[in-house]
């Protein structure tokens, strides 16, 4: 989550114009001395005391799904656009760099960095020996963060072998704190109930998969955070998903999960068979050869005739329409053929031509 710049901006030709960056990853939310609230009290209160207006303020909340750091980016992009604001404030190193790529995106600024918490001022004009040991917080900052993600993947590989989810619980399910204190998943008791009647329902294979979507999304299923109707693709991926089963994928290898299942193995195997003879059939569907595709061209424009199957039974043609619309009906297979036929019928060869051709 990124917070916009704030709108509220602090004018004062007598002093420096800055700009003020905060971050947080998700974890660290929790703490006190890291959170948003904290930060941005310490850098405006230094923003006083040392005479700074404060033109901008950036925020940057990275949770386990997003990343990204949109203020970053943006705070970047405005002192490109501002040259005259060129005093930064940060809490510290940590806070400003996640790695050496951002370190040369911010020396490039030339921009004057206040790191309150640390002491520390950097410019152009800084010692050498300042700019070597801000060098090495940096690498120090990077270490860190390389650190938590290591232990956080590692975490997550035990979590799968000891049979828990180890990651947010995919709609159906909710996460919840365990006996030991170790985020699980459990059944929801309402999104749960519908994913198990959606398999149900698509294994008797009367269903398409846009059908069964429609059938569901009437039932209630919508997505968890936006409240929006399925759509295809994600009932596609729930009925593809082991986990529903009780076993799931996870680093290339399969665990068999501790969690309740919704539906029992037998159901599931039923449905991929549903799913996969319906792959199979769109692909000899797609595979058809059909007699009269370029071998005839539009009397009209003159583009290409293709074939098509209709109904799963009937082949009609019609015009590619590539030199724009093509206003000619489209013409069954049948007709054609009939006159293909009377054509045939109409040539003849006389004995001097059999003769030249053999």
């Amino acid at each position: 989550m990124a917070n916009k710049p704030n709108p509220r901006v602090i004018s004062n030709s007598t002093s420096k114009q800055a700009v003020v960056y905060a971050r947080v990853s998700s974890k660290e939310q929790e703490k006190e001395g890291f959170s948003i609230p904290a930060q941005l009290k310490l850098l405006k209160e230094y923003a006083v005391a040392q005479d700074f207006a404060v033109a901008q303020e950036y925020v940057d909340v990275e949770t386990a799904k997003q990343t990204g750091r949109t203020a970053f980016g943006e705070m970047v992009a405005y002192l490109k656009a501002h040259p005259t604001v060129r005093v930064l404030l940060v809490e510290k190193t940590d806070r400003l760099y996640r790695n050496l790529k951002d370190w040369v995106t911010v020396d490039d600024l030339d921009v004057e960095i206040h790191f309150p918490k640390e002491g520390v001022v950097l410019s152009r004009e800084s010692r050498s020996s300042e700019k070597f040991m801000h060098g090495i917080k940096v690498l120090m900052a990077k270490n860190y963060i390389d650190n938590l993600s290591e232990e956080a993947r590692k975490g997550m590989q035990e979590k799968a072998e000891q049979g828990i989810w180890p990651t947010v619980a995919p709609l159906g399910y909710r996460n919840l704190a365990g006996p030991d204190g170790k985020k699980i998943i459990e059944p929801d008791v309402e999104t749960g109930l519908l994913i198990a009647r959606l398999f149900e329902w698509y294994a008797d294979g009367t269903l398409s998969l846009r059908e069964a979507t429609k059938k569901v999304r009437a039932a209630g299923l919508v997505q968890r955070k936006s409240g929006a109707p399925v759509p295809v693709s994600t009932v596609h991926a729930i009925l593809r998903n082991r986990l529903y089963a009780g076993v799931f994928e996870w680093n290339g290898r399969s665990y068999v999960g501790t969690h309740q299942p919704l539906v029992s193995p037998e159901l599931w195997e039923r449905v991929q068979g549903v799913l996969d003879g319906r792959q199979a059939n769109k692909h000899r569907r797609a595979k058809h050869n059909f007699a009269f595709s370029g071998l005839i061209a539009c009397g009209h424009c003159g583009c290409s005739i293709v074939g098509e199957i209709k109904k799963q039974r009937y082949i009609y043609y019609h015009c590619t329409g590539y030199k724009g619309r093509c206003d000619e009906p489209y013409v069954r297979e049948e007709i054609l053929e009939r006159q293909f036929s009377d054509l045939l019928g109409r040539l003849s060869f006389d004995d001097e031509a059999l003769v030249e051709r053999l």
